[in-house]
């Protein structure tokens, strides 16, 4: 009996140092919005921040942990903040988009954002999610596996979370309201960032992001492209990256030099310090393979292994071209779901919605638009722009108040054209806030079609409250009679934002089993202010665990 009691009283004090492996917790931050006078590029500016940090501080937490983040808000501005890749099961009260999930925090109001990370592991990140503000106002997320459970790759000696990000000296706000008034393109930013860092630039020696590592020793870089609007390429010089994880969802590890990393997008990629010593260049640099200005400065900073003087040399290596299409698809193509038994590509392989969306750009007429010539550069997904409403869909679909959307987007585009190909007549687009109803734990099958109306362009697509599988895509127009023959289904990526290429296609697919109201939009954020935006409702389902949980108290107001 005696050792029974003994053996009893060893497993509660195990347990309470080292907690079961099933145990999750509820972790508690407070980010305080405020301003902040900060320098960059030798010149200063006041930006929003969270807690007067640039980058925003980084959230660390555990598979199935639930987070209370309480937002006060100190500025003048509203503010939302969305948590980018967190699924939010029935919880999009707490995903952040504003006048989608939520009313704006307003000046002097506070709000909790109350939501479990339910099944997800790895790399995501969170940003302001109205206005421009998500220019300064961001952070990383770390959502570490269970306790007890291991990385499906060898363990890092060391993990760094690497944000990149665009740094303007003018007031990001005045940019896209200049721009908006104007009817034109807003300036593109003045330099790009590494960890709040963007290293020397013209006429402005700024000191650059340090990477400190030691000879031997393997680290998990945990990378986030927080940019508005470029997507990027990151490379080491004289290093290769071994690539594990992309938007939280572990994929079939491979080698590269160089990783393609879209605004939205987070890569996980395991660096080995295999030189005995010495410095070694990390670039930032923008990919762009259509005629669209882009800020095409490089933003650099420093491998550093222990034990080498500052004032050893750097081993340089030169960014790719910003064309450097071939480059991206190797990236791009390399991409495998892991598809383990322990983790899984559940591919819907019937399909209930085949949906069809043209994504580009458009002209509409806007007399007070001297500089436009009287028209406005405008987006839109199926040639319909997304006006966004003034009380939040998530709120108006719960309480059943009218008109504020309807649930008529079209499934196909209204018209049939060469869509990659040459120029249209009618460059003009329809408006409305247009939703698309999907019952619920309907599959879906979306292919995203890239138009050349103005210019072709890489369009990042963000859907949120979902991961999605990219099961094929091509260049040109999308062929629904041959395409599918080469289609993915067994391990293609799992992702929560895809680049649709350049005068090209991709398809997703996807579970509609998470119910509420779902922004899905381009992450470029000059073509979000633009139109190219629209919400999936996805109705409740029968089951107890089925159907959306109620507002919480503190629900921000209108």
């Amino acid at each position: 009996m005696k050792s029974h009691m003994v053996w009893f009283l060893f497993l509660v004090s195990f347990f309470s140092v080292f907690p079961a492996p099933s145990e999750s917790m509820v972790r508690h931050y407070k980010f305080n919005v405020v301003m902040k006078n900060t320098t960059r590029l030798c010149s200063s500016k006041p930006i929003v921040t969270v807690n007067g940090r640039y980058p925003g501080p980084t959230i660390y937490a555990r598979e199935d942990d639930t987070l209370l983040i309480k937002v006060v808000n100190h500025v003048k501005y509203n503010i939302s903040v969305h948590w980018h890749g967190v699924r939010q099961v029935r919880t999009g009260w707490a995903d952040g988009p504003a006048y989608i999930t939520q009313c704006p925090i307003q000046p002097g109001q506070v709000y909790t954002y109350n939501y479990t990370l339910t099944g997800q592991r790895g790399t995501l990140w969170w940003h302001a999610h109205i206005l421009w503000l998500r220019a300064t106002v961001y952070g990383a997320i770390v959502i570490l596996p269970k306790r007890g459970v291991p990385y499906p790759f060898p363990k890092p000696d060391h993990e760094k979370v690497i944000v990149l990000g665009e740094w303007w000296k003018s007031d990001t706000e005045n940019v896209i309201n200049e721009a908006m008034k104007s009817g034109l393109a807003p300036n593109v930013s003045d330099a790009h960032m590494i960890n709040g860092h963007s290293g020397p630039v013209k006429n402005c020696p700024s000191q650059g992001y340090k990477l400190s590592v030691e000879s031997g020793k393997t680290y998990l870089l945990r990378l986030v492209n927080a940019a508005l609007n470029e997507e990027l390429f990151f490379k080491i010089a004289g290093h290769l990256f071994t690539v594990v994880e992309v938007d939280a969802v572990y994929v079939k590890p491979f080698k590269i030099d160089t990783v393609l990393i879209a605004p939205g997008q987070t890569t996980n990629v395991l660096l080995t310090a295999s030189k005995t010593a010495g410095k070694y260049l990390v670039t930032a640099s923008p990919f762009m393979d259509a005629p669209i200005a882009v800020d095409n400065v490089t933003a650099t900073a420093t491998v550093h292994y222990s034990g080498t003087l500052s004032s050893s040399p750097t081993t340089l290596t030169l960014p790719p071209p910003q064309n450097a299409t071939s480059v991206a698809n190797n990236f791009t193509k390399s991409l495998r779901s892991l598809n383990s038994k322990k983790y899984p590509a559940l591919v819907p392989t019937t399909i209930d919605h085949h949906l069809f969306f043209t994504v580009g750009l458009g002209i509409n007429s806007c007399p007070s638009c001297k500089a436009g010539n009287g028209s406005r550069v405008v987006a839109s997904i199926n040639n319909v722009t997304f006006i966004m409403p003034k009380t939040a869909l998530l709120a108006a679909h719960y309480f059943n108040i009218s008109g504020v959307f309807t649930t008529d987007f079209p499934k196909n585009p209204p018209h049939v054209f060469n869509y990659s190909g040459g120029s249209v007549t009618n460059m003009a687009t329809d408006t409305g806030t247009r939703l698309y109803k999907l019952p619920y734990n309907a599959t879906v099958q979306l292919v995203l079609q890239d138009t050349g109306v103005i210019a072709p362009e890489n369009h990042p697509i963000h859907l949120h409250g979902y991961n999605f599988f990219e099961v094929g895509r091509g260049l040109g127009n999308f062929n629904p009679k041959k395409d599918p023959n080469n289609f993915n289904l067994v391990d293609p990526v799992e992702r929560n934002t895809i680049g649709v290429p350049s005068g090209g296609w991709v398809v997703i697919r996807f579970r509609a089993d998470n119910p509420g109201v779902w922004f899905m939009h381009c992450h470029l954020e000059v073509h979000t202010t633009w139109g190219l935006k629209m919400a999936f409702l996805v109705e409740n389902g029968k089951g107890p665990n089925q159907s959306i949980l109620p507002p919480p108290k503190d629900f921000p107001k209108c």
